[in-house]
């Protein structure tokens, strides 16, 4: 769940999102970097007898914003206004941004911009406590897994963007293991419960295939 990472890698890009030690989401956190260690991928996604489905998807969630905050972390130097003045996942793939609240029509920015935009909206996604509650017993908001699901698919563009533009920075920094091994986690986990549409993922479609077809 949390991979080890090299002395380059240790500042993240945005502030680490930590789950409170003792709670039940810190127990779930756990018992899934547990399962990870088994090597097992399909296994560790599973919902765990007896859990939340809300809770699970929470918790892997906010593990995510982590570990694409870390890796972006790594390549912020070669991921510049210069060498990326936009958004994109290949030549064929463009993002633009909007929120819906701050920024209503989307609008074009460079990568770094683009990526700051997205990692801060999720940060605030996370840090609302109606929306991600960290107690015990208080309950998920209805909409909570169309949030989850929006998350999800802004956080894969940072993984296509990673892979289309800056492969060779991270195989230069020696990372790519731990890229592929948590993009293999990541989308393992949104295939088990169904939260990223297909046509969302189609710039890495290839990279999928290749991942998870030994595992099937």
């Amino acid at each position: 769940m949390s991979f080890l990472f090299g002395k380059s890698s240790n500042k993240t890009f945005k502030p680490k999102k930590n789950i409170p030690e003792g709670s039940h989401q810190y127990e779930l956190l756990k018992h899934a970097e547990a399962t990870l260690g088994s090597g097992n991928l399909r296994m560790a996604v599973m919902l765990p007898e007896g859990e939340d489905l809300n809770e699970w998807v929470a918790v892997n969630t906010v593990d995510f914003f982590n570990q694409i905050n870390m890796l972006y972390g790594t390549i912020t130097d070669f991921c510049t206004e210069e060498s990326c003045p936009v958004m994109s996942a290949g030549p064929k793939y463009e993002y633009h941004w909007a929120d819906g609240t701050n920024i209503k029509k989307p609008i074009k920015c460079s990568a770094p911009k683009y990526i700051d935009y997205l990692m801060t909206w999720v940060q605030d996604q996370l840090d609302d406590e109606t929306l991600f509650p960290s107690k015990i017993g208080v309950p998920f908001k209805r909409n909570f897994m169309s949030v989850a699901k929006t998350i999800l698919k802004r956080l894969f563009r940072v993984y296509a963007h990673i892979y289309h533009q800056h492969f060779d920075s991270v195989m230069q920094l020696q990372e790519e293991a731990h890229l592929n091994t948590s993009f293999k986690h990541f989308i393992f986990f949104v295939q088990e419960f169904n939260l990223i549409d297909r046509k969302e993922l189609v710039p890495l479609q290839e990279l999928i295939e290749k991942l998870t077809t030994k595992d099937r």
